[in-house]
């Protein structure tokens, strides 16, 4: 049984269609990266997964059940834009309110149990205006996590954050679906930090579906290349051009040879045209790239 599966969704905004036809599907117990370019659909299709906004037309399924089950709404977690906290309180004080606010049996010892899944029992005591973004951003997964949902649907969770947040928030997703029983639906437009977590990815673009797949799926879909320098950049740029089919510098001022053969047959063809290779190595494009040239096809 997958945690979400979605079929012909569509959801219409007057005479706009911000989802036209999707399908997606969330197995059990992944991290699911949910990748789309800003207004490409994706907090609509999270919105609809989680109830805040009905859709027009097809169906959303999470546990083989439809997703207006009252039964099944209660195994969502969900933190879209930001969570409603009053900064005057407490972290803990929030905690609590949304504890009560979903009846929640001895609150105080759920409070506590979310708080320390995120990291964040030690700042229990922090007033919320106070917290920093990171802080913030884990308070409102643990109010998410308040109730042990299956489920998390989760809209740019990572943005702001600096290095040491983005690892705290990577440990914290890992260890959220570690015994196998919830699943996570993550938007982020940070793929570099997406790729070190997800276990899946759907990618979306004007309310489409463009593709889904497993992250072995992406690993071996990620074309491999050769990246070198030389004493002759210009000319080293241009033989190559001549006998390899994608040929281009990039960002750090290497030379790419996509699809090539191997290094040593790069650096013969080079010597014997009296170019010298200074330095070289085999590299594998990451999801970001991947997205990127996903993107430029379908233009």
């Amino acid at each position: 049984m997958n945690a979400v599966e979605i079929r012909n969704l569509s959801k219409n905004f007057g005479e706009k269609q911000a989802v036209c036809g999707l399908d997606m599907t969330v197995p059990m117990g992944a991290i699911y990266g949910f990748i789309g370019e800003n207004g490409s659909g994706k907090s609509t299709t999270e919105k609809m997964i989680c109830g805040l906004i009905p859709k027009s037309a097809g169906t959303i399924k999470l546990y083989g059940r439809d997703h207006t089950d009252k039964d099944v709404r209660a195994r969502v977690g969900v933190l879209i834009e930001a969570p409603g906290c009053f900064p005057g309180l407490t972290v803990f004080d929030n905690m609590m309110l949304q504890a009560a606010n979903l009846g929640i049996p001895d609150a105080e010892k759920e409070v506590v149990r979310a708080l320390k899944m995120v990291r964040m029992e030690g700042a229990a005591g922090n007033k919320y205006k106070n917290c920093s973004l990171g802080m913030k951003q884990r308070v409102g997964i643990a109010m998410a996590l308040i109730g042990e949902p299956t489920l998390l649907v989760l809209d740019e969770p990572l943005n702001g954050l600096d290095a040491d947040g983005m690892r705290i928030m990577r440990e914290v997703f890992l260890d959220i679906i570690k015994d196998g029983k919830r699943s996570i639906v993550v938007s982020s437009h940070l793929l570099g930090e997406l790729q070190k977590v997800a276990t899946h990815y759907g990618i979306i673009r004007h309310g489409k579906m463009v593709r889904e797949m497993t992250a072995d799926e992406l690993d071996e879909s990620c074309r491999t290349y050769v990246a070198l320098r030389s004493a002759d950049m210009s000319r080293t740029k241009m033989l190559l051009g001549c006998k390899y089919s994608r040929v281009e510098e990039d960002e750090a001022e290497y030379i790419r040879v996509y699809d090539a053969t191997t290094p040593e047959q790069i650096v013969t063809y080079l010597y014997e045209n009296g170019i010298c290779v200074t330095e070289i190595r085999t590299d594998k494009i990451g999801l970001e790239e991947y997205y990127i040239d996903l993107m430029k096809e379908g233009r």
